[in-house]
């Protein structure tokens, strides 16, 4: 049981539920963030509420040039080194759209089921920011590219489909760079355009998300997709995929949507959920308190775990969009559509189906597997060298995975360890070069070298004691040395047996062969 303490009130957990001091009538503050998943149905709540969420995600394209110029899109060059009078937006120049881009946003809507339009427009969207030097903001408004899509996401077993509201084609404003420890004074800020002109989708949701965790599924969904689609390299670290989120709370039942706030600039899926947790607290706690939800556009601080007021949300007419009257219309033929549609690779779905028909896997293995294109590459190169695909599976979905998760290394891509480490590492445990156990050790041990494991286990001395007779003598050993566990034992303390196997590993620095430990163990026991 965990208790956590807000001022005078006690609130623990118990039982997989909330629960906190019968005395406090109203909903208390929910810093701990942690505590919000059970904070559906709280006693003292007046009403039952549900969430109303919606998201618009950003994501830039995996074009060489920008959208409107042939400036490079290359991350982290040296500061306005990418840009020209086009992405500065001098005057007297004219933006010529990138095909590709084109293309990058027909492939991504007929993925995402939408309808395509035949005739779309770009719209000037009129704002002003430093690192905006247009003052504007070309984009599509009215007549976006695609609309009326859906995205499938499972939570708890159950299937359920989101809307997709729209995508659109846009270009990405630059980057201001407040740092101090620059010029040591909090008097200066600096401006880098890169970014200026960098293609963007903006993938815009129905409001069907009705928790935090269906929301994170579905940004997991869209960003497999655009990761198979190899449309974008989806790297929240560096701004390749943003998330703002659209979220009201209403009495459950009610069809009528409650006044939203806005949620700006989340570039992680565990920020994401805990910024709609904490938020979704918040609106309950104001509503139950009397209060008034005010429309504005808030920001999440990762540090104290709160949303915090960033302005007032906008309506369209402040953007005072009008049709940028630089590009013509964008007229789409359908027989590129349909030579885009024939072009599209395997999913994440089919995959799944075809992992689970064509490996034998379960389907709880198969969608994790499939989630991620770069996963589920990397583990059909491992069956195709080990051809054992549910021992591959286990390996990829625990060991690989986790240590990943531990070094903050999200990108098997870059894992030290290959699909030829992996896959030569269990041909020596299935040859009974080593055991499971070593195993452990050589594994990561190739993480941190990047050595093949006959390498290592040459070079630790790590090969399997097989020999009986040798195993034999430690076995006899450590049973004369424990005379009393034996005793136990054969009075039928059936633990320590444990005691022995685990005795027999250490002395023999877990290199005896398990299988032969055990057998032999349990004839000189039975004596």
């Amino acid at each position: 049981m965990e208790v956590w303490e807000y001022g005078s009130v006690e609130v623990w957990e118990c039982g997989g539920m909330a629960v906190w001091e019968k005395s406090y009538t109203s909903v208390p503050p929910y810093p701990h963030t942690s505590i919000l998943p059970y904070f559906h149905t709280p006693p003292s709540l007046k009403m039952e509420y549900e969430a109303v969420i919606g998201l618009e995600v950003h994501t830039q394209l995996k074009t060489r040039s920008k959208i409107f110029c042939s400036c490079s899109t290359e991350f982290g060059a040296k500061p306005n080194h990418n840009t020209c009078p086009i992405c500065q937006g001098m005057p007297g120049v004219l933006p010529v759209l990138n095909k590709q881009v084109v293309e990058f946003g027909i492939r991504t809507a007929l993925a995402m089921n939408c309808t395509i339009a035949d005739y779309s427009l770009f719209a000037r969207k009129n704002y002003f920011y430093p690192d905006l030097p247009k003052a504007y903001q070309i984009s599509q408004y009215e007549l976006p590219l695609a609309q009326h899509g859906w995205i499938e996401i499972q939570v708890d077993g159950i299937s359920k489909k989101i809307g997709v509201t729209r995508i659109h084609m846009e270009e990405d404003a630059g980057k201001s760079i407040h740092d101090e420890n620059i010029t040591g004074s909090k008097n200066y800020s600096f401006i880098d355009f890169n970014r200026c002109g960098v293609p963007l989708l903006e993938i815009v949701s129905e409001p069907d998300m009705r928790s935090p965790e269906e929301a994170r599924e579905y940004l997991l969904k869209l960003k497999g997709i655009l990761e198979y689609l190899e449309v974008s390299d989806c790297n929240m670290e560096e701004g390749s995929l943003r998330c703002d989120a659209n979220i009201s709370v209403r009495p459950k039942g009610s069809t009528k949507l409650g006044t939203k706030t806005e949620v700006k600039n989340m570039n992680s899926f565990k920020n994401v959920q805990k910024a709609l947790e904490y938020e979704i607290a918040r609106q309950i706690q104001i509503l139950e308190e009397g209060g008034r939800i005010v429309q504005e556009t808030r920001l999440w601080d990762v540090d104290q775990g709160v949303t915090r007021p960033m302005r007032s949300k906008e309506e369209a007419h402040d953007y005072r969009y009008f049709p940028e009257p630089d590009l013509v219309p964008l007229v789409i033929d359908k027989e590129w559509i349909e030579q885009i549609r024939k072009s599209l690779p395997e999913l994440a779905d089919a995959r799944t189906a075809r992992f689970i028909s064509q490996y034998g896997i379960p389907e709880y293995d198969a969608r994790v597997l499939t989630a991620s294109k770069f996963v589920a590459d990397y583990y059909e190169n491992t069956v195709k060298l080990y051809p054992n695909p549910k021992v591959v599976s286990n390996w990829v979905m625990g060991d690989i995975l986790r240590k990943l998760k531990e070094h903050e290394q999200a990108d098997i891509r870059t894992c030290p360890i290959t699909p030829q480490h992996l896959a030569g590492m269990l041909k020596l445990i299935e040859e009974g070069t080593i055991s499971g156990k070593i195993a452990k050790v050589v594994f990561e041990d190739m993480y941190a070298t990047g050595k093949m494991p006959e390498e290592i286990v040459k070079e630790k001395g790590l090969i399997q004691i097989s020999d009986e007779k040798e195993v034999a003598a430690v076995v006899d050993r450590i049973i004369a040395a424990n005379p009393e566990t034996v005793a136990q034992y054969k009075a039928g303390k059936q633990k320590a047996f444990g005691f022995f196997v685990g005795e027999v590993m250490k002395a023999t620095q877990g290199k005896a062969n398990p299988q032969l430990v055990n057998k032999l163990l349990k004839e000189k026991l039975s004596t």
